[in-house]
């Protein structure tokens, strides 16, 4: 049967919307009245952003404060009252806040608790950093000095009161050296008159041979009163210094120097005697001298570099009144000595000779006498290339005062450091026989002397001071030790006195023949090498028994008993 719907030939027709199956192949049909087909699709929204929460503030805390300072006392931060662990009275606890009488309180730390290590500045430069490290190492070496000053029960024992005035000494000694320096060290030259060269002699040696014969007696009579003597002589220098700083072109300069050196002298006359006194428990005489004699070379460098900034500024009266505020200071620490070392009770005066003349009187035994004679030997030539080496340097550069200082500052160099260097070596070893270290010193510097007469020049003087400095340390702590071990204690503050008192002689005579003797190095120094080998000799000899000198030499008992001074001499 066949549909209306198909062809004469049979095929049937799709109906309309149909595709039989496929897929039509033309687009979409254009509306009618519409200009733009297909239409453009409408934008793209982009999504929205996701906002950022808003920032908030970092806490701040105490330390995030600019003038925030750290507390030292820990204990303090957390000493205050808790709060009671009681149950609040009331069923729930309120939001309301407590009571500020109730709330716990911290304890303020004290001033003098807080910080005081200096802080870096807030503006970083140079100038800043470099002023913040020198008050930095300021503090830590005046720490590291008042721990070394009170080391030992120094404090205590009054050892640190003695140091204090011992470096103040020193300090007024350096001051005045400076300011006289141009005035008496340049002003006679061995090519000058033999007035000037006589003038010199008795300014610069003299003061030396005037107390050796008198304070040394002068000591055993005095049974009070010893700081009193020490601040006197202090207190004397200070209207010296004002007479020098007044009176320095014309010749009261002369008289009132002659009398500040006698007066230096004394008080280390003085300080040898008192020393045994203040002696703590735990220490030896010997390292407590070399304590002290440390401890005063550095005084007497930083206070000599600050009077050579008063002298460029003021000349040299301005050295001289910082030389008089120095000992005026002195004078005060001198009295801030325990009242102790005035007890004096019991003591025995010693005596050099075999059999003493006198009762009552300690003789010393023949290692003392021994460490005696190599020291006294040493002690010569220190005071020797002391005097001399100015002289030739004087002669060997007339005119030209830079190089003067320079080439007496190689050998006053030398000599400083092996002063030093002998007496902190000395104080941190023991010797078991230190009269033999005493002899070997003695040969050092007799060596080293004669090194120099062969072999003349500066480089072979500059040697000699180094290794007579070192010699003069080492023996003299060795002869401390001597006098500790071989005398009672009774005798120890005398026998001090007056072994201070031989070797301040002992230096006079190398002084005296440093000026005397011409300005040429070979002479100088062959004529100390033979009075070297005649002290060394006689020193030996004594070690042995024998005396180049009857009655002062090695012919007693090495430890001659004690004498009581209850109990008169034979």
């Amino acid at each position: 049967m066949r549909s209306g719907s198909d062809d004469p030939h049979g095929t049937p027709r799709a109906r309309r919307g149909w595709s039989g199956g496929r897929k039509s192949r033309r687009g979409p049909e254009q509306p009618q009245g519409v200009s733009q087909w297909p239409p453009n699709p409408p934008p793209r929204q982009a999504p929205p952003r996701r906002q950022p929460p808003p920032r908030q503030e970092p806490p701040r805390y105490p330390w995030d404060e600019e003038d925030y300072q750290p507390r030292q006392n820990t204990e303090a931060r957390f000493d205050f009252e808790r709060p009671s662990r009681q149950r609040p009275t009331r069923p729930y606890p309120t939001g309301e806040p407590p009571d500020p009488e109730q709330r716990p309180r911290r304890e303020p730390v004290p001033p003098s608790e807080q910080a005081t290590e200096p802080t870096l500045p807030k503006k970083l430069t140079v100038t800043r950093v470099a002023m913040f490290r020198g008050k930095q190492l300021s503090k830590q070496a005046v720490t590291a000095f008042r721990k070394a000053a009170h080391a030992d029960g120094a404090e205590k024992s009054g050892l640190t009161a003695l140091t204090y005035a011992v470096m103040l000494n020193y300090a007024a000694d350096a001051a005045m050296a400076v300011a006289l320096a141009n005035t008496l060290f340049f002003s006679a030259a061995t090519g000058e008159s033999q007035g000037k060269v006589a003038l010199y002699l008795l300014i610069t040696v003299a003061p030396f041979a005037l107390i050796a014969p008198v304070i040394g007696p002068a000591l055993d009579r005095i049974q009070r009163g010893r700081r009193i003597a020490l601040a006197a002589a202090c207190v004397l220098r200070v209207f010296l210094s004002i007479i020098m700083a007044l009176h320095f072109d014309d010749w009261g300069l002369y008289p009132a120097a002659l009398g500040s050196m006698v007066l230096s002298k004394s008080f280390t006359v003085l300080k040898s005697a008192i020393t045994p006194r203040v002696l703590p428990p735990d220490i030896t005489l010997s390292k407590t001298n070399a304590r002290m004699t440390v401890f005063g070379l550095a005084a007497g460098g930083v206070f000599g570099a600050v009077a050579a900034g008063f002298a460029q500024l003021f000349d040299s009266p301005g050295a001289l009144w910082f030389t008089a505020v120095l000992c005026l200071a002195n004078g005060w620490l001198c009295l801030r000595i325990p009242a102790w070392v005035e007890v004096t009770e019991g003591e025995v005066p010693t005596s050099m000779r075999t059999e003493p003349r006198k009762a009552k009187r300690q003789p010393l035994g023949r290692h003392v006498v021994v460490s005696l004679w190599g020291n006294g030997t040493i002690r010569m030539l220190t005071g020797f290339l002391t005097l001399f080496a100015a002289f030739v340097v004087r002669a060997q550069t007339e005119g030209d005062a830079g190089k003067q200082l320079l080439l007496l500052g190689v050998i006053a160099g030398a000599a400083g450091i092996g002063s030093f260097l002998g007496n902190a070596v000395g104080a941190r070893l023991h010797f078991g026989k230190p009269d033999q270290v005493v002899i070997a010193c003695l040969g050092a510097s007799l060596f080293v002397a004669v090194l120099a007469a062969v072999l003349p020049g500066l480089a072979t003087a500059a040697v000699v001071g180094l290794v007579g400095a070192t010699a003069s340390g080492l023996a003299k702590i060795s002869l401390d030790a001597v006098i500790q071990d071989d005398l009672p204690e009774e005798s120890r503050a005398s026998a001090f006195g007056r072994s201070e008192t031989i070797l301040q002689l002992t230096w006079v005579f190398g002084g005296a023949l440093g000026v005397l003797l011409p300005a040429t190095y070979w002479v100088g120094f062959t004529v100390l090498s033979v009075l070297l080998a005649v002290g060394l000799t006689q020193t030996v000899m004594c070690q042995r028994g024998g005396s180049l000198i009857p009655g002062i030499g090695g012919d007693r008992p090495e430890h001659p008993g004690a004498v009581h001074p209850t109990k008169p001499i034979g």
